[in-house]
């Protein structure tokens, strides 16, 4: 049977307590999980990558879920919500993409927080200690603003040539003294209808 050959599990936080030169009045926790595993297609090509997908994506997802829930204090803490892969360099951006970009994996985290909005994501090709990049959007709300944040870490050692790294990322609100306002907003402004912004 097939399974994600997992090396090591890394945790990232961060608590912002000033922002702007001013205190916020609640801080900010910001925070990811992340897998760093073998890829099962490095150093070839595959045309069919489905099964390794839905063997892998639901282990990672539940793995990855139940950590950064439990890192969060509970599922009810995180308000933001993002996921991202790097995939090493004996790999295709399309692997990557592969184990996140399924229902397989994400809906763990979107069932888990009870959230309807999609994952933001980013998916890219990197070595040992790549930035990774992990947007974040509201989990019920994808014209909020003030949760449009992004996380960023990086692993010494991954990934490898050989790995991939997939990742969840979470905040428990948005950022401190937010006021850009929402997209709704701008479409009133333009005069657009909010239930058809492209006006199509």
């Amino acid at each position: 049977m097939l399974k994600p050959d997992i090396r090591k599990i890394v945790t990232f936080e961060e608590e912002i307590l000033v922002e702007g030169y001013k205190k916020a009045d609640t801080p900010l926790r910001m925070f990811a999980v992340a897998a760093v595993l073998t890829n099962p297609w490095a150093g070839r090509y595959a045309e069919d990558l489905k099964p390794e997908i839905q063997a892998f994506a639901p282990v990672l997802g539940k793995l990855l879920t139940d950590k950064i829930v439990t890192l969060a204090g509970g599922a009810d803490k995180i308000e933001a919500y993002g996921k991202a892969a790097v995939v090493g360099l004996n790999g295709e951006v399309e692997h990557a993409s592969g184990l996140i970009h399924t229902l397989h994996f994400g809906n763990f985290y979107r069932e888990a927080l009870a959230a309807s909005t999609y994952l933001a994501f980013t998916n890219i090709r990197g070595t040992a200690n790549t930035p990774i990049m992990v947007p974040l959007m509201d989990k019920d709300d994808a014209g909020r603003r003030s949760h449009y944040l992004t996380i960023q870490f990086s692993i010494p050692d991954a990934p490898r040539d050989d790995e991939v790294v997939i990742v969840l990322g979470g905040a428990t609100g948005g950022r401190p003294h937010h006021r850009i306002g929402d997209r709704y907003q701008d479409l009133k402004d333009l005069g657009h209808d909010l239930n058809n912004p492209a006006a199509v």
